[in-house]
């Protein structure tokens, strides 16, 4: 297990084992979700990268939401 120490500036360094296993790079930006008492950290990705993604789900079960008005 790796800790790491929440600095007096509210910084926290990623160990270098899980910089290198998940290609992280300096200057990559994250979003934060919390879930309880957990907080999860989710590399931002830019439209380029997630697009195509979903290309050939199936969409036979899908329901469209009417929007309130």
């Amino acid at each position: 297990m790796h800790t790491a120490t929440l600095s007096e500036k509210f910084q926290i360094g990623i160990p270098k084992s899980f910089r290198d296993e998940l290609g992280l790079k300096a200057g990559q930006q994250f979003v934060f979700v919390s879930k309880g008492d957990t907080i999860v950290m989710i590399p931002r990705r830019n439209i380029g990268e997630v697009r195509g993604l979903f290309r050939g789900a199936n969409t036979d079960d899908v329901r469209e939401r009417e929007e309130p008005v």
